[in-house]
């Protein structure tokens, strides 16, 4: 492990006039520290020169082979009370977890002669062989032969069966025609030479089972004997990635504050997934709490930024912050963080406090509103209030779920409200069949080459890091959006939205995405940087009365 002073890093300018954090940062959802944005801007400093190692950031433009990664800082004072910094990065840069400048990994699964590494070589010893046998071409040989030679035997069985049929219609004639001019002890004698013809018939059945039966196992028992082997590989891989996964749940153990560890099956243990996520505990911010932890190192406050070219299915800007993934961070930092005085979850506020939904039409049976930003649709975990509460209050003798559609908090607009079960079907059938029409304006952080187009990009939820959305062209579900530029000034794009679909995030995904538009909307929390608000407005809204059929459109314009 490298030596403390190694990677307590001093600031290269002098930090008098800054003021210390009073408390430590909710690790969720941020504003960087000025101490920790001068750290920051020192890291990178570093990144840009750096000689110790190499590795590809894709800065110099997109490819296939590159990718970015997450760097974290945390600021600390010592046990002199003297200020300075450390580094980390999530994952391992250049197969390696350990870089001068950077703070150990948590635990180091990549010791070169560890438990891991002889694990990980077993698996790949059990993975070439599998190939290795599900490649031989033995297997495609006797699955024809096998597959031949069951066809055969259908073939055989269904004409000797037919046979018989035939045999037994013949000999019900003979029986009937016989009853009509043989004596009984002529009669006796038919029927007892037509019963050995069935008996015999039934042995010739069982006889040709029995041969085919036996073709079919001299094919098969080769062909058994390699699938067998196979499966028999499979679970013993299986059983070793099982036990290389307990072995490092174990082994990863996370300290807090009062030298209390908890490894990572007691910290997901009593969590919905229950089972930690790949890569759980090898992200920057953990690295960090933990070396401070182990060398009395008091932390003050903590920042992550994005350093590189963006992943293909994730939103990642070069420089920008980020907060912990819910997902994999968010148990661990809990227990490490414990006892620690964080700044106010600024989640639990009530961002609609103060606010009122103007109502733009109303009748007995649906209400069109405009929503301000910063209004939940319907309440969340934390917070009540929200369009849905504000509708109940106001039409207690509403019947039915009121919410037809959901436009994101941070979105403002017009919604349409459905004040009856009845409305509420018709409505949202209306939503099914894309009858409904909607138009959105937004202002975009950057200026857009083009005039118009379609952004096509499926989507699916990020379950390490809920609500954020990925796109994912294996799972997701298809997404498109039609678009065109208002105007262009100020570095910012304002532009039309025409979503085709109505997926969780879709415009800001479209938005922010490289193969999207590759600008996000200006004040996007999630995929851009944060701000005064996100400029996003659905601004026109198209329906059929619910009742009437008569067609209506609302709109209301943006404030910006």
């Amino acid at each position: 492990m490298p030596k403390q002073e190694h990677l307590l890093h001093s600031f290269k300018e002098s930090i008098d006039s800054y003021t210390l954090p009073d408390r430590f940062t909710f690790p969720f959802y941020y504003q960087p520290h000025p101490l920790c944005l001068l750290a920051v801007k020192q890291l990178q400093e570093y990144l840009e020169t750096q000689s110790d190692w190499q590795r590809s950031f894709g800065l110099s433009g997109k490819t296939k082979a590159a990718t970015g990664k997450m760097f974290g800082v945390l600021l600390v004072h010592n046990q002199h009370g003297e200020v300075g910094f450390l580094s980390a990065f999530s994952g391992k840069i250049a197969d390696n977890l350990h870089h001068p400048h950077f703070v150990p990994p948590v635990f180091d699964m990549l010791e070169p002669d560890g438990f891991f590494r002889r694990g990980q070589n077993e698996l790949t010893q059990f993975s070439n062989r599998i190939k290795h046998l599900e490649n031989n071409p033995l297997i495609t040989t006797y699955t024809a032969e096998l597959t031949a030679k069951e066809n055969s035997a259908l073939l055989a069985l269904q004409d000797h069966r037919a046979l018989m049929i035939t045999g037994r219609k013949i000999r019900k004639e003979r029986r009937m025609s016989a009853q009509k001019i043989l004596n009984s002890e002529d009669l006796l004698r038919l029927n007892e030479a037509l019963a050995k013809e069935s008996i015999q018939h039934k042995n010739q059945l069982r006889d040709l089972k029995f041969y085919w039966e036996q073709q079919i196992k001299i094919t098969e028992d080769p062909l058994t004997q390699i699938t067998h082997e196979i499966a028999d590989l499979k679970m013993r891989r299986r059983n070793l990635s099982n036990s290389l996964h307990q072995w490092l749940f174990n082994n990863y153990r996370f300290l807090n504050k009062d030298g209390v560890y908890k490894n990572l099956h007691d910290i997901f243990n009593t969590t919905s997934q229950n089972i930690p996520p790949a890569g759980a505990g090898e992200c920057a911010a953990p690295k960090l709490l933990q070396y401070a932890f182990q060398h009395d190192l008091k932390p003050l406050a903590m920042a992550e930024f994005w350093w590189g070219q963006s992943p293909k299915s994730e939103i990642r800007k070069h420089k920008n912050f980020y907060p912990a993934c819910l997902g994999k961070c968010r148990p661990i930092l809990l227990h490490m963080l414990d006892g620690i005085e964080l700044d106010k979850n600024p989640l639990l506020t009530n961002p609609a406090e103060g606010k009122t939904i103007q109502i733009i039409y109303q009748d007995d049976v649906m209400v069109v509103i405009n929503k301000p930003a910063g209004f939940l649709s319907v309440p969340g975990k934390d917070i009540e209030d929200s369009v849905f509460f504000r509708m109940k209050q106001q039409f207690p003798l509403a019947t039915g779920p009121l919410i037809v559609h959901r436009l994101d908090m941070l979105t403002s607009g017009l919604m349409v409200i459905a004040l009856t079960k009845e409305a509420h079907k018709k409505l949202q059938k209306q939503f099914i069949h894309r009858v409904i029409k909607k138009r959105y304006v937004a202002l975009l952080d950057g200026l857009l080459a083009t005039d118009k187009g379609i952004v096509d990009l499926p989507l699916r939820v990020d379950l390490d890091d809920r609500p954020r959305q990925l796109v994912c062209y294996e799972y997701g579900k298809v997404a498109t959006t039609k678009w065109h530029v208002i105007a262009r000034n100020n570095q910012q794009t304002k532009v039309y939205f025409y979503p085709i679909t109505g997926r969780t995030h879709q415009l800001r995904i479209h938005s922010a995405h490289f193969n999207g538009l590759n600008m996000p909307i200006v004040g996007d929390d999630l995929y851009g940087t944060q701000g005064e608000r996100l400029f996003l407005h659905a601004e026109t809204l198209e329906l059929n009365h619910p009742t009437t059929q008569v067609a209506m459109k609302f709109q209301v314009d943006a404030e910006f």
